[in-house]
Protein backbone atom coordinates (compact mmCIF):
# COMPACT_ATOMS: atom_id res chain seq x y z
CA UNK A 1 0.00 0.00 0.00
CA UNK A 2 1.34 3.37 -0.72
CA UNK A 3 1.70 5.91 1.56
CA UNK A 4 -0.64 8.08 -0.27
CA UNK A 5 -3.28 5.66 0.04
CA UNK A 6 -2.67 5.26 3.76
CA UNK A 7 -2.68 9.14 4.67
CA UNK A 8 -5.88 9.32 1.72
CA UNK A 9 -9.08 10.81 3.71
CA UNK A 10 -12.57 9.49 2.89
CA UNK A 11 -14.35 12.10 0.48
CA UNK A 12 -17.89 13.90 1.79
CA UNK A 13 -19.50 11.33 -0.22
CA UNK A 14 -18.06 8.13 1.50
CA UNK A 15 -18.75 10.05 5.00
CA UNK A 16 -22.14 11.32 4.62
CA UNK A 17 -23.05 7.66 2.91
CA UNK A 18 -21.59 6.30 6.50
CA UNK A 19 -23.21 8.79 8.77
CA UNK A 20 -26.66 7.92 6.73
CA UNK A 21 -26.03 4.32 7.40
CA UNK A 22 -25.32 5.16 11.06
CA UNK A 23 -28.57 6.89 11.12
CA UNK A 24 -30.77 4.42 9.41
CA UNK A 25 -31.22 6.10 6.93
CA UNK A 26 -30.80 3.51 3.43
CA UNK A 27 -33.89 4.85 1.60
CA UNK A 28 -33.40 8.14 -0.32
CA UNK A 29 -36.64 9.70 -1.66
CA UNK A 30 -35.83 12.43 -4.37
CA UNK A 31 -36.26 13.51 -8.09
CA UNK A 32 -32.56 14.45 -9.29
CA UNK A 33 -31.45 17.28 -11.40
CA UNK A 34 -27.43 17.60 -13.07
CA UNK A 35 -26.35 19.89 -9.55
CA UNK A 36 -27.22 16.19 -8.02
CA UNK A 37 -25.70 13.86 -9.95
CA UNK A 38 -22.18 13.31 -8.16
CA UNK A 39 -23.84 12.58 -5.01
CA UNK A 40 -24.61 9.32 -6.46
CA UNK A 41 -21.34 8.30 -7.95
CA UNK A 42 -20.62 4.18 -7.36
CA UNK A 43 -24.25 4.72 -5.44
CA UNK A 44 -23.82 2.33 -2.31
CA UNK A 45 -25.73 -1.45 -2.73
CA UNK A 46 -27.30 -1.37 0.61
CA UNK A 47 -29.11 2.07 0.00
CA UNK A 48 -32.47 2.37 -2.39
CA UNK A 49 -33.41 5.59 -4.26
CA UNK A 50 -37.20 6.21 -4.58
CA UNK A 51 -37.60 8.18 -7.81
CA UNK A 52 -40.77 10.64 -7.14
CA UNK A 53 -41.89 11.85 -10.31
CA UNK A 54 -42.67 15.47 -8.64
CA UNK A 55 -40.39 17.22 -5.93
CA UNK A 56 -44.03 17.35 -3.77
CA UNK A 57 -44.51 13.43 -4.12
CA UNK A 58 -41.01 13.18 -3.23
CA UNK A 59 -41.41 15.09 0.16
CA UNK A 60 -45.35 13.71 0.59
CA UNK A 61 -43.66 10.03 0.24
CA UNK A 62 -41.21 10.65 2.46
CA UNK A 63 -43.29 12.44 5.05
CA UNK A 64 -45.54 9.31 5.33
CA UNK A 65 -42.26 7.12 5.79
CA UNK A 66 -40.86 9.31 8.10
CA UNK A 67 -43.95 9.12 10.37
CA UNK A 68 -44.05 5.17 9.77
CA UNK A 69 -40.59 4.27 10.75
CA UNK A 70 -40.24 6.51 13.35
CA UNK A 71 -36.86 8.35 11.90
CA UNK A 72 -36.13 10.93 9.74
CA UNK A 73 -36.16 10.15 6.36
CA UNK A 74 -33.64 11.55 3.50
CA UNK A 75 -34.79 13.67 1.16
CA UNK A 76 -32.44 15.16 -2.03
CA UNK A 77 -34.04 18.02 -4.07
CA UNK A 78 -32.62 19.48 -7.39
CA UNK A 79 -31.21 23.16 -6.84
CA UNK A 80 -33.56 26.30 -6.66
CA UNK A 81 -37.04 25.63 -8.48
CA UNK A 82 -36.54 21.93 -7.17
CA UNK A 83 -36.91 23.31 -3.63
CA UNK A 84 -39.61 25.56 -4.76
CA UNK A 85 -41.83 22.64 -6.04
CA UNK A 86 -41.58 21.22 -2.98
CA UNK A 87 -42.24 23.74 -0.69
CA UNK A 88 -45.87 23.39 -0.32
CA UNK A 89 -45.16 19.56 0.70
CA UNK A 90 -42.19 21.02 2.94
CA UNK A 91 -45.20 22.88 4.97
CA UNK A 92 -47.17 20.56 5.42
CA UNK A 93 -43.99 18.07 6.71
CA UNK A 94 -43.49 20.95 9.14
CA UNK A 95 -47.26 21.33 10.24
CA UNK A 96 -47.20 17.36 10.48
CA UNK A 97 -44.18 18.06 13.11
CA UNK A 98 -42.05 15.13 10.67
CA UNK A 99 -38.54 14.42 10.77
CA UNK A 100 -36.94 15.11 7.13
CA UNK A 101 -33.38 15.10 6.54
CA UNK A 102 -33.21 17.49 2.79
CA UNK A 103 -30.41 18.08 1.00
CA UNK A 104 -30.73 20.07 -1.94
CA UNK A 105 -28.16 20.82 -5.08
CA UNK A 106 -26.92 24.03 -5.91
CA UNK A 107 -24.38 25.18 -8.34
CA UNK A 108 -20.41 24.16 -8.13
CA UNK A 109 -18.75 26.95 -5.53
CA UNK A 110 -15.96 28.07 -8.22
CA UNK A 111 -18.80 29.78 -10.47
CA UNK A 112 -21.52 30.71 -7.36
CA UNK A 113 -19.99 34.39 -7.36
CA UNK A 114 -21.15 34.64 -11.22
CA UNK A 115 -25.05 33.74 -10.64
CA UNK A 116 -24.79 30.44 -12.65
CA UNK A 117 -27.92 28.60 -14.13
CA UNK A 118 -29.25 26.14 -11.86
CA UNK A 119 -27.60 27.84 -8.76
CA UNK A 120 -30.18 29.05 -5.80
CA UNK A 121 -28.84 32.58 -4.69
CA UNK A 122 -30.55 32.24 -1.29
CA UNK A 123 -30.58 28.36 -0.75
CA UNK A 124 -31.33 28.93 2.81
CA UNK A 125 -33.15 31.70 2.94
CA UNK A 126 -35.93 29.76 0.21
CA UNK A 127 -37.36 26.89 2.75
CA UNK A 128 -37.70 29.00 5.61
CA UNK A 129 -39.59 29.39 7.72
CA UNK A 130 -40.63 26.21 7.26
CA UNK A 131 -37.72 24.13 8.06
CA UNK A 132 -35.99 24.14 12.02
CA UNK A 133 -32.78 24.67 10.59
CA UNK A 134 -31.19 25.55 7.12
CA UNK A 135 -27.11 25.77 6.37
CA UNK A 136 -25.18 26.19 3.14
CA UNK A 137 -21.60 24.70 4.94
CA UNK A 138 -18.85 27.38 4.16
CA UNK A 139 -17.01 24.94 3.05
CA UNK A 140 -16.64 20.97 1.71
CA UNK A 141 -15.05 19.74 4.50
CA UNK A 142 -17.95 20.90 6.27
CA UNK A 143 -20.72 19.14 5.02
CA UNK A 144 -21.27 15.83 6.85
CA UNK A 145 -20.68 17.69 9.96
CA UNK A 146 -23.83 20.00 8.36
CA UNK A 147 -25.67 17.19 8.30
CA UNK A 148 -25.34 15.04 11.54
CA UNK A 149 -26.50 18.23 13.16
CA UNK A 150 -29.16 18.54 10.56
CA UNK A 151 -30.25 15.32 11.46
CA UNK A 152 -30.42 15.66 15.27
CA UNK A 153 -31.77 18.76 14.94
CA UNK A 154 -34.85 17.37 13.06
CA UNK A 155 -35.51 14.46 15.27
CA UNK A 156 -35.37 16.68 18.74
CA UNK A 157 -38.88 17.82 19.89
CA UNK A 158 -40.92 19.27 17.87
CA UNK A 159 -39.66 17.50 14.98
CA UNK A 160 -39.37 18.82 11.21
CA UNK A 161 -37.63 18.82 8.33
CA UNK A 162 -34.25 20.61 7.86
CA UNK A 163 -32.61 21.78 4.70
CA UNK A 164 -28.52 21.66 3.68
CA UNK A 165 -27.61 22.79 0.46
CA UNK A 166 -24.43 21.15 -0.63
CA UNK A 167 -22.65 22.39 -3.62
CA UNK A 168 -21.97 20.04 -6.72
CA UNK A 169 -18.47 19.77 -6.38
CA UNK A 170 -18.44 19.18 -2.93
CA UNK A 171 -19.33 15.61 -2.84
CA UNK A 172 -15.58 14.18 -4.30
CA UNK A 173 -13.27 16.45 -1.98
CA UNK A 174 -12.34 14.89 1.19
CA UNK A 175 -13.88 15.05 4.41
CA UNK A 176 -12.65 14.13 7.99
CA UNK A 177 -14.91 11.75 9.56
CA UNK A 178 -18.06 12.63 11.50
CA UNK A 179 -18.79 9.60 14.52
CA UNK A 180 -22.56 9.48 15.01
CA UNK A 181 -23.71 10.46 18.33
CA UNK A 182 -26.52 9.85 21.17
CA UNK A 183 -28.60 13.12 21.84
CA UNK A 184 -31.85 13.14 23.81
CA UNK A 185 -35.02 13.33 22.56
CA UNK A 186 -37.10 13.09 25.28
CA UNK A 187 -37.72 16.01 27.93
CA UNK A 188 -39.29 15.16 31.51
CA UNK A 189 -41.85 17.83 32.26
CA UNK A 190 -40.98 20.28 35.34
CA UNK A 191 -41.92 18.19 38.66
CA UNK A 192 -43.70 21.05 40.26
CA UNK A 193 -45.91 21.91 37.21
CA UNK A 194 -46.83 18.12 36.76
CA UNK A 195 -47.60 18.00 40.18
CA UNK A 196 -50.09 20.88 40.05
CA UNK A 197 -51.70 19.48 36.84
CA UNK A 198 -51.94 15.99 38.82
CA UNK A 199 -53.95 17.66 41.45
CA UNK A 200 -56.18 19.81 39.80
CA UNK A 201 -57.09 16.65 37.36
CA UNK A 202 -57.69 14.49 41.01
CA UNK A 203 -59.67 17.53 42.43
CA UNK A 204 -61.86 18.14 39.25
CA UNK A 205 -65.48 16.32 39.83
CA UNK A 206 -65.86 16.18 35.87
CA UNK A 207 -62.46 16.08 33.68
CA UNK A 208 -62.24 15.76 30.05
CA UNK A 209 -59.30 14.89 27.84
CA UNK A 210 -58.59 16.85 24.61
CA UNK A 211 -55.88 14.26 22.56
CA UNK A 212 -54.01 15.02 19.85
CA UNK A 213 -51.21 13.93 17.44
CA UNK A 214 -48.23 14.18 19.38
CA UNK A 215 -49.52 10.99 21.45
CA UNK A 216 -48.94 8.55 18.08
CA UNK A 217 -46.19 10.45 17.28
CA UNK A 218 -44.62 9.69 20.79
CA UNK A 219 -45.91 6.10 21.20
CA UNK A 220 -48.06 7.15 23.81
CA UNK A 221 -51.35 6.11 23.01
CA UNK A 222 -51.52 2.86 26.27
CA UNK A 223 -51.28 5.78 28.98
CA UNK A 224 -53.58 8.14 27.50
CA UNK A 225 -55.55 5.21 27.30
CA UNK A 226 -54.62 4.28 31.10
CA UNK A 227 -55.10 7.67 32.23
CA UNK A 228 -58.60 8.19 30.64
CA UNK A 229 -59.53 5.43 32.61
CA UNK A 230 -58.42 5.96 35.91
CA UNK A 231 -60.31 9.65 36.01
CA UNK A 232 -63.53 8.41 33.68
CA UNK A 233 -62.55 11.17 32.17
CA UNK A 234 -64.32 11.62 28.46
CA UNK A 235 -62.28 12.05 25.59
CA UNK A 236 -62.70 14.25 22.97
CA UNK A 237 -60.20 14.63 20.10
CA UNK A 238 -58.49 17.79 19.10
CA UNK A 239 -59.61 19.44 16.13
CA UNK A 240 -57.59 19.06 12.79
CA UNK A 241 -55.05 16.60 14.43
CA UNK A 242 -53.04 14.63 11.93
CA UNK A 243 -52.74 11.13 13.77
CA UNK A 244 -54.96 9.72 16.48
CA UNK A 245 -54.21 9.41 20.04
CA UNK A 246 -57.21 7.44 21.10
CA UNK A 247 -59.72 3.99 20.39
CA UNK A 248 -62.96 5.69 18.86
CA UNK A 249 -64.69 2.88 19.71
CA UNK A 250 -63.57 3.56 23.72
CA UNK A 251 -66.41 4.09 26.08
CA UNK A 252 -64.61 6.99 27.33
CA UNK A 253 -64.51 8.54 23.47
CA UNK A 254 -66.54 11.96 23.20
CA UNK A 255 -65.93 12.46 19.52
CA UNK A 256 -64.17 14.95 17.41
CA UNK A 257 -63.67 18.75 18.25
CA UNK A 258 -64.65 21.20 15.12
CA UNK A 259 -62.16 23.99 14.97
CA UNK A 260 -64.53 26.56 15.72
CA UNK A 261 -64.46 28.62 19.34
CA UNK A 262 -68.00 28.86 20.40
CA UNK A 263 -68.41 25.07 19.49
CA UNK A 264 -65.36 23.86 21.24
CA UNK A 265 -66.92 25.52 24.37
CA UNK A 266 -70.70 24.43 23.96
CA UNK A 267 -68.88 20.59 23.46
CA UNK A 268 -66.69 21.17 26.99
CA UNK A 269 -69.19 22.73 29.15
CA UNK A 270 -70.19 20.62 31.94
CA UNK A 271 -66.53 19.86 32.54
CA UNK A 272 -64.91 21.92 35.38
CA UNK A 273 -61.10 20.42 34.34
CA UNK A 274 -59.72 19.96 30.81
CA UNK A 275 -56.73 18.18 30.31
CA UNK A 276 -54.93 18.84 26.51
CA UNK A 277 -52.17 16.02 25.61
CA UNK A 278 -49.80 16.00 22.36
CA UNK A 279 -52.64 19.01 20.75
CA UNK A 280 -52.71 22.82 20.63
CA UNK A 281 -55.45 24.13 23.32
CA UNK A 282 -57.25 25.04 20.12
CA UNK A 283 -57.00 25.00 16.67
CA UNK A 284 -59.40 26.90 15.03
CA UNK A 285 -60.05 27.61 11.13
CA UNK A 286 -62.65 30.45 11.17
CA UNK A 287 -62.69 33.50 13.33
CA UNK A 288 -64.70 33.60 16.52
CA UNK A 289 -65.36 35.47 19.57
CA UNK A 290 -66.28 35.00 23.27
CA UNK A 291 -64.42 32.93 25.83
CA UNK A 292 -61.78 30.44 25.21
CA UNK A 293 -63.65 27.55 27.71
CA UNK A 294 -66.67 27.62 29.48
CA UNK A 295 -67.40 29.55 32.85
CA UNK A 296 -65.79 28.12 35.24
CA UNK A 297 -63.14 25.41 33.37
CA UNK A 298 -59.79 25.76 33.93
CA UNK A 299 -57.07 23.99 31.65
CA UNK A 300 -54.07 21.93 31.66
CA UNK A 301 -51.88 21.15 28.83
CA UNK A 302 -48.74 18.67 28.21
CA UNK A 303 -47.24 19.43 24.85
CA UNK A 304 -43.77 19.23 23.45
CA UNK A 305 -43.79 21.96 21.56
CA UNK A 306 -42.61 25.68 22.66
CA UNK A 307 -44.52 27.56 19.92
CA UNK A 308 -47.38 26.12 21.00
CA UNK A 309 -47.17 26.14 24.55
CA UNK A 310 -46.52 29.86 24.19
CA UNK A 311 -49.29 31.13 22.19
CA UNK A 312 -52.18 28.60 24.43
CA UNK A 313 -54.24 31.64 25.78
CA UNK A 314 -55.74 30.04 28.55
CA UNK A 315 -54.08 27.82 30.71
CA UNK A 316 -51.10 25.97 32.77
CA UNK A 317 -49.06 24.46 30.07
CA UNK A 318 -46.24 21.40 30.54
CA UNK A 319 -43.27 21.28 28.04
CA UNK A 320 -42.10 17.43 27.92
CA UNK A 321 -42.74 14.22 25.96
CA UNK A 322 -45.69 13.39 25.91
CA UNK A 323 -44.62 9.92 26.63
CA UNK A 324 -42.75 10.98 29.84
CA UNK A 325 -45.76 13.41 31.17
CA UNK A 326 -48.04 11.09 31.03
CA UNK A 327 -45.97 8.67 33.29
CA UNK A 328 -45.75 11.43 35.45
CA UNK A 329 -48.88 12.21 35.58
CA UNK A 330 -50.17 8.23 35.92
CA UNK A 331 -47.59 8.03 39.43
CA UNK A 332 -48.38 11.50 40.93
CA UNK A 333 -52.11 11.41 40.10
CA UNK A 334 -54.86 9.97 42.58
CA UNK A 335 -58.10 9.67 41.14
CA UNK A 336 -60.88 9.67 43.05
CA UNK A 337 -64.28 7.26 42.94
CA UNK A 338 -66.17 8.84 40.00
CA UNK A 339 -69.33 7.51 38.15
CA UNK A 340 -67.98 6.73 34.54
CA UNK A 341 -69.77 9.54 32.30
CA UNK A 342 -72.37 7.90 30.00
CA UNK A 343 -71.13 6.41 26.49
CA UNK A 344 -71.63 7.95 22.98
CA UNK A 345 -74.41 6.86 21.48
CA UNK A 346 -73.54 5.29 17.98
CA UNK A 347 -74.71 6.65 14.63
CA UNK A 348 -77.98 5.30 12.93
CA UNK A 349 -77.03 3.06 10.17
CA UNK A 350 -76.64 4.15 6.79
CA UNK A 351 -78.85 2.75 4.32
CA UNK A 352 -77.73 1.28 0.75
CA UNK A 353 -79.24 3.54 -1.69
CA UNK A 354 -82.30 3.33 -3.72
CA UNK A 355 -81.89 2.48 -7.69
CA UNK A 356 -80.69 5.40 -9.23
CA UNK A 357 -79.39 6.75 -6.68
CA UNK A 358 -75.26 7.55 -5.90
CA UNK A 359 -74.04 6.18 -3.09
CA UNK A 360 -73.79 8.27 0.04
CA UNK A 361 -70.08 8.94 2.30
CA UNK A 362 -71.67 7.47 5.22
CA UNK A 363 -72.52 4.22 3.27
CA UNK A 364 -69.35 4.02 1.72
CA UNK A 365 -67.50 4.10 4.87
CA UNK A 366 -69.79 2.23 7.25
CA UNK A 367 -68.94 -0.50 4.45
CA UNK A 368 -65.17 -0.37 4.82
CA UNK A 369 -65.38 -0.14 9.00
CA UNK A 370 -66.99 -3.27 8.37
CA UNK A 371 -64.45 -5.00 5.59
CA UNK A 372 -61.68 -3.61 6.95
CA UNK A 373 -58.81 -5.16 9.59
CA UNK A 374 -58.26 -3.50 12.42
CA UNK A 375 -54.71 -3.07 11.65
CA UNK A 376 -54.86 -1.52 8.27
CA UNK A 377 -53.73 2.41 8.14
CA UNK A 378 -55.74 4.38 6.84
CA UNK A 379 -54.44 7.79 5.06
CA UNK A 380 -56.90 10.01 4.43
CA UNK A 381 -57.21 13.10 2.77
CA UNK A 382 -60.80 13.49 1.63
CA UNK A 383 -61.38 17.15 3.51
CA UNK A 384 -65.48 17.07 2.77
CA UNK A 385 -65.80 13.62 3.63
CA UNK A 386 -63.75 14.00 6.92
CA UNK A 387 -66.95 14.56 9.87
CA UNK A 388 -68.60 11.91 8.09
CA UNK A 389 -65.43 10.10 8.63
CA UNK A 390 -64.84 10.49 12.09
CA UNK A 391 -68.43 8.99 12.61
CA UNK A 392 -68.48 6.09 10.58
CA UNK A 393 -64.69 5.23 10.60
CA UNK A 394 -63.34 4.57 14.10
CA UNK A 395 -59.73 4.28 14.23
CA UNK A 396 -59.23 1.51 16.66
CA UNK A 397 -55.35 1.00 17.15
CA UNK A 398 -52.67 3.32 17.43
CA UNK A 399 -50.35 4.41 14.07
CA UNK A 400 -53.22 3.47 11.80
CA UNK A 401 -54.22 6.80 10.39
CA UNK A 402 -52.76 9.59 9.08
CA UNK A 403 -53.74 12.94 7.46
CA UNK A 404 -52.27 16.33 6.90
CA UNK A 405 -52.31 18.95 9.56
CA UNK A 406 -50.99 21.52 7.08
CA UNK A 407 -54.67 22.02 5.05
CA UNK A 408 -52.43 21.89 2.07
CA UNK A 409 -53.77 19.61 -0.49
CA UNK A 410 -51.70 17.03 -1.79
CA UNK A 411 -50.71 15.05 0.65
CA UNK A 412 -52.39 11.70 0.97
CA UNK A 413 -51.81 9.94 -1.76
CA UNK A 414 -47.85 10.19 -1.86
CA UNK A 415 -47.65 10.09 2.19
CA UNK A 416 -49.67 6.69 1.59
CA UNK A 417 -46.81 5.10 -0.83
CA UNK A 418 -44.71 6.60 2.06
CA UNK A 419 -46.56 4.16 4.36
CA UNK A 420 -46.64 1.10 2.51
CA UNK A 421 -43.21 1.61 1.80
CA UNK A 422 -42.26 1.20 5.28
CA UNK A 423 -45.08 -1.38 6.40
CA UNK A 424 -44.88 -3.80 3.24
CA UNK A 425 -46.99 -6.18 5.49
CA UNK A 426 -49.66 -4.18 6.19
CA UNK A 427 -52.77 -3.08 4.65
CA UNK A 428 -52.79 0.34 3.62
CA UNK A 429 -55.62 2.40 2.51
CA UNK A 430 -55.83 5.90 0.76
CA UNK A 431 -58.89 7.50 1.05
CA UNK A 432 -58.33 10.25 -0.69
CA UNK A 433 -60.94 12.54 -2.68
CA UNK A 434 -61.14 13.52 -6.22
CA UNK A 435 -59.88 16.90 -6.07
CA UNK A 436 -57.18 16.27 -3.62
CA UNK A 437 -55.82 13.45 -5.64
CA UNK A 438 -55.02 15.06 -8.42
CA UNK A 439 -52.26 17.07 -6.81
CA UNK A 440 -49.92 13.96 -6.45
CA UNK A 441 -51.77 11.79 -8.84
CA UNK A 442 -48.03 10.75 -9.98
CA UNK A 443 -48.16 8.58 -7.12
CA UNK A 444 -49.67 6.04 -8.69
CA UNK A 445 -46.64 5.51 -10.31
CA UNK A 446 -44.75 4.50 -7.54
CA UNK A 447 -47.20 2.09 -5.98
CA UNK A 448 -47.37 0.30 -8.76
CA UNK A 449 -43.43 0.23 -9.81
CA UNK A 450 -43.20 -0.82 -5.83
CA UNK A 451 -46.39 -3.31 -6.25
CA UNK A 452 -47.62 -2.24 -2.50
CA UNK A 453 -50.34 -3.85 -1.25
CA UNK A 454 -52.20 -0.84 -1.50
CA UNK A 455 -56.39 0.32 -1.39
CA UNK A 456 -57.14 3.68 -3.47
CA UNK A 457 -60.17 4.55 -2.80
CA UNK A 458 -61.07 8.04 -4.34
CA UNK A 459 -64.15 9.68 -3.74
CA UNK A 460 -65.59 10.81 -6.26
CA UNK A 461 -68.02 13.68 -6.10
CA UNK A 462 -66.90 16.06 -8.79
CA UNK A 463 -66.19 18.94 -7.54
CA UNK A 464 -64.27 21.05 -4.76
CA UNK A 465 -66.88 20.33 -2.03
CA UNK A 466 -65.40 21.17 0.74
CA UNK A 467 -65.05 25.22 -0.53
CA UNK A 468 -68.87 24.94 -1.43
CA UNK A 469 -69.82 23.60 1.96
CA UNK A 470 -67.80 26.83 3.68
CA UNK A 471 -69.60 29.24 0.73
CA UNK A 472 -72.08 29.93 3.51
CA UNK A 473 -69.94 31.15 5.89
CA UNK A 474 -68.14 33.82 3.18
CA UNK A 475 -71.77 35.66 2.41
CA UNK A 476 -72.78 33.27 -0.40
CA UNK A 477 -76.56 32.12 -0.38
CA UNK A 478 -77.95 28.69 -1.19
CA UNK A 479 -77.73 27.97 -4.50
CA UNK A 480 -75.17 30.65 -5.35
CA UNK A 481 -72.23 29.03 -7.98
CA UNK A 482 -68.80 28.72 -6.43
CA UNK A 483 -66.68 30.02 -9.71
CA UNK A 484 -63.48 27.33 -9.63
CA UNK A 485 -64.89 24.43 -7.59
CA UNK A 486 -66.37 22.01 -10.19
CA UNK A 487 -64.05 19.13 -11.56
CA UNK A 488 -66.08 17.48 -14.41
CA UNK A 489 -64.50 15.44 -16.74
CA UNK A 490 -61.63 13.03 -14.50
CA UNK A 491 -61.34 9.37 -14.85
CA UNK A 492 -59.38 7.99 -12.31
CA UNK A 493 -59.81 4.20 -13.83
CA UNK A 494 -57.68 5.45 -16.95
CA UNK A 495 -55.37 7.94 -15.18
CA UNK A 496 -54.91 5.08 -12.85
CA UNK A 497 -53.92 2.41 -15.50
CA UNK A 498 -51.46 4.65 -17.40
CA UNK A 499 -49.39 4.08 -14.27
CA UNK A 500 -49.61 0.74 -14.09
CA UNK A 501 -52.23 0.21 -11.57
CA UNK A 502 -55.18 -1.63 -11.78
CA UNK A 503 -58.42 0.46 -11.56
CA UNK A 504 -62.25 -0.17 -11.09
CA UNK A 505 -65.71 2.28 -11.40
CA UNK A 506 -68.15 1.75 -8.53
CA UNK A 507 -71.27 3.19 -8.72
CA UNK A 508 -73.59 1.14 -6.78
CA UNK A 509 -73.84 -0.60 -3.61
CA UNK A 510 -73.22 -4.34 -5.51
CA UNK A 511 -70.48 -3.00 -6.95
CA UNK A 512 -69.14 -1.49 -3.58
CA UNK A 513 -70.12 -4.96 -1.92
CA UNK A 514 -68.51 -6.75 -4.74
CA UNK A 515 -64.91 -4.56 -5.41
CA UNK A 516 -63.98 -3.33 -1.84
CA UNK A 517 -62.90 -6.77 -0.76
CA UNK A 518 -60.90 -7.28 -3.47
CA UNK A 519 -58.77 -3.66 -3.27
CA UNK A 520 -58.68 -4.63 0.72
CA UNK A 521 -57.09 -8.06 -0.18
CA UNK A 522 -55.03 -7.69 -3.27
CA UNK A 523 -51.28 -8.49 -3.63
CA UNK A 524 -50.68 -5.04 -5.66
CA UNK A 525 -52.17 -1.51 -5.93
CA UNK A 526 -55.59 -1.37 -6.46
CA UNK A 527 -57.64 1.96 -7.22
CA UNK A 528 -61.64 2.03 -6.62
CA UNK A 529 -62.96 4.96 -8.66
CA UNK A 530 -66.42 5.72 -5.93
CA UNK A 531 -69.28 7.79 -7.46
CA UNK A 532 -70.69 9.25 -4.34
CA UNK A 533 -73.39 11.86 -3.95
Amino acid sequence: MTADAETRRPTVRETTFGLLRAFGLTTIFGNPGSTELSMFLDFPRDFRYVLGLQESVVVGMADGYAQATRNAAFVNLHSAVGVGHAMGAIFTAYRNRTPLLITAGQQARGILPYDPFLSSVRATELPRPYVKWAVEPARAADVPQAIARAYYLAMMPPRGPVLVSVPADDWSLPAEPVQPRVVSRALRPEPALIGQIAAALDAAERPAFVVGAAIDRDGAWGPTVQLAEAHHARVFHAPMSGRCGFPSDHPLFAGYLPPMRERIVDKLTGHDYVLVIGAPAFTYHVDGSGPFLPAGTRLGQLIDDPDIAAWAPVGNAALCSIALGLQDLLALSKPPRRPPPPPRPPPARAEPPAVGERLSVDYVLQTLAEMRRPDSIIVEEAPSSRPVMHERLPILQAETFHEMCSGGLGFGLSAAVGVALAEPTRRVIALIGDGSAMYSIQSLWNAAQARLPMAILILKNRRYAALQNFAPQFGFAAGDRVEGSDLPGLDFVALAAGQGVAGQRVATAAQLQEWLPRALNASAPMLLEIEIA
